[in-house]
């Protein structure tokens, strides 16, 4: 992704009014329980160090819609829509909302990312979780595009990372 846009792969500094899109509207409608709390990793993931590697080949997209499970163990990844190139925090946040209560401190610990990595994923977590959470309202209102199942994995990313790492 070009520098200086925000989008997939980009730095999340590209997004408006430095705060991720839909933020401000999710917590008018009561969506974030803790907004102080999104918004303080919002920012800490905004000034850690910008990827400074190659960009990376990204599915862009990662999030429980566009994975299959068999028995409870990811059998498959779709939806390659938005396969893009960039900074690698923007797949390894969808693990926020993939992975059950208790497997992301394991796979944070194996995966062993650099801080900076570490931070600017939390970032994308709160991006595509404030996202997801207008989706969610949308289906619980009957909206079009609405999916009222993309409220829990939300919520729980959220809660999960805003807890203490």
């Amino acid at each position: 992704a070009p520098a200086g846009r925000f989008g997939r792969g980009a730095p999340l500094a590209g997004a408006a009014d430095g705060l991720p899109h839909g933020f401000t509207e999710a917590v008018e409608k009561g969506l974030l329980t803790e907004p102080d709390a999104v918004r303080a990793v919002w920012e800490d993931a905004l000034a850690a160090p910008e990827w400074d590697g190659p960009a990376l080949w990204l599915h862009g997209d990662l999030h429980p819609a566009n994975v299959v499970t068999t028995d409870g163990v990811l059998s498959g990844v779709i939806d390659f829509g938005d396969l893009c190139e960039g900074d690698p925090a923007c797949d390894l946040a969808g693990a926020w909302s993939i992975l059950p209560d208790g497997a992301l401190g394991s796979f944070l610990d194996a995966y062993a990312p650099d801080p900076a990595l570490l931070r600017r994923a939390r970032g994308w977590v709160v991006a595509r979780s404030v996202g997801a959470l207008h989706v969610a309202d949308a289906g619980e209102h009957g909206r079009p595009g609405g999916k009222t199942s993309w409220g829990p994995p939300a919520r729980a990313a959220l809660r999960r990372v805003i807890a203490p790492v």
